[in-house]
């Protein structure tokens, strides 16, 4: 009797993907398993049908093999159509395809290895001063230490772990359920391999305890919300003598008072007085190296930027050091007294009074363009 075509067993196209092979296999493989199908005989024969053309199509040289010379390329004799394992072929078939469902299968068998610690975050909130300046910080931080007493194996001190009596020192066991075999951790020695029966009093057993160090941490200048600095190796310890993790310190630069930092620039605002920003004069600026003369011309609009230049911040990535940007803010007087008022009401009339635009180009601007605006609506 001729074999069908193993891509005609799977429901396949010959340009099936190695991705298209395996969902097909678990598919069909679950509907004629002899655990499902009770017995039927010919369930159980499309079952290793399906189970061949599998170990063909998803091995890439066998694979090659058919598609340029059919069952003729593949040798039955070293596993495309074996079934003389008996019941042990269908466990090992779900242990490949099934494998990352159970968690584990034979690629993932043997003791767990020793885990590098994990790595830690500490946030840090600094001033911007200190942010562009830079600046040296102590911090404390609560993490697992390796126990100094033990030597991080967990075992008191004279004694050593013993190798688990379930797994054999393997840290994992195998378990059979019908025709499924499925890999696990050892339940007894929690995939160690080992069983410590004298406990390290310091760290009860787990080679690592708790504590907080205090660490001297360098921030270079030019950070801003968002950097991180890495202290290497100062994150947790490791198990079984494994390196530690890394700490990383995330840096948060409060709200200034002040200043607004956008990328290397910084902005600020400035009040002035109505009779500066229409004579013009001198004010002094804050910077973050201290004050600046700042020159105001005659007839300043509020509103307007000054830009000094190289007054910023010098990321801590390189470049340039940015700029200050000085945003002008004529203020109103207020609570004007009578005499003040009346000062203001002559300045007006002098101006020739509201009507006039002589001494207000912003006015007249935006009055042109309201009187065009009408006329357009209504022409």
């Amino acid at each position: 009797m001729s074999k069908r075509d193993y891509y005609e067993v799977l429901g396949l196209g010959k340009d099936a993907t190695e991705r298209d092979i395996k969902k097909a296999y678990k598919r069909l493989a679950m509907k004629f398993h002899p655990d499902r199908t009770k017995g039927d005989k010919a369930s159980e024969e499309k079952f290793k049908e399906v189970k061949e053309a599998y170990e063909v199509l998803s091995n890439a040289n066998k694979k090659e093999a058919y598609d340029h010379y059919g069952h003729a390329g593949v040798d039955p004799n070293r596993g495309a159509g074996g079934f003389g394992g008996g019941q042990g072929d269908f466990g090992d078939a779900f242990g490949d395809i099934f494998g990352d469902i159970f968690g584990g299968g034979r690629a993932g068998g043997g003791r767990r290895q020793p885990q590098r610690g994990s790595d830690l975050r500490y946030n840090l909130e600094l001033s911007l001063e200190q942010a562009v300046k830079g600046i040296k910080k102590e911090i404390k931080v609560p993490t697992l230490v390796h126990c100094e007493q033990c030597n991080g194996s967990g075992a008191k001190k004279g004694s050593q772990p013993k190798t688990c009596g379930t797994c054999h020192g393997q840290g994992q066991v195998q378990m059979r359920q019908g025709f499924f075999a499925v890999q696990q951790a050892c339940p007894t020695c929690k995939g160690k391999g080992s069983i410590i029966s004298d406990p390290c009093h310091k760290c009860h057993g787990e080679g690592r305890y708790e504590r907080s160090k205090t660490l001297s941490v360098s921030i270079p200048a030019g950070v801003d919300t968002g950097d991180r600095v890495r202290l290497s190796g100062e994150g947790e310890a490791g198990e079984n003598g494994a390196p530690a993790g890394d700490l990383y310190v995330q840096v948060h630069v409060k709200e200034h008072p002040i200043f607004q930092r956008e990328q290397n620039n910084l902005y600020c605002e400035v009040p002035i007085s109505f009779t500066l920003a229409a004579l013009g004069g001198e004010i002094e600026v804050p910077t973050l190296d201290g004050r600046v003369s700042l020159k105001v011309p005659n007839e300043t609009q509020s509103g307007r930027m000054f830009r000094m230049r190289g007054k910023g911040v010098k990321s801590v990535r390189g470049g340039p050091i940015g700029d200050l940007i000085c945003k002008v803010i004529v203020e109103t007087p207020v609570k004007l007294n009578e005499t003040q008022k009346q000062l203001l009401r002559d300045l007006e009339d002098s101006c020739g009074g509201s009507a006039s635009s002589k001494h207000k180009p912003k006015a007249e601007g935006f009055f042109d363009g309201v009187k065009k605006f009408f006329d357009d609506l209504t022409s």
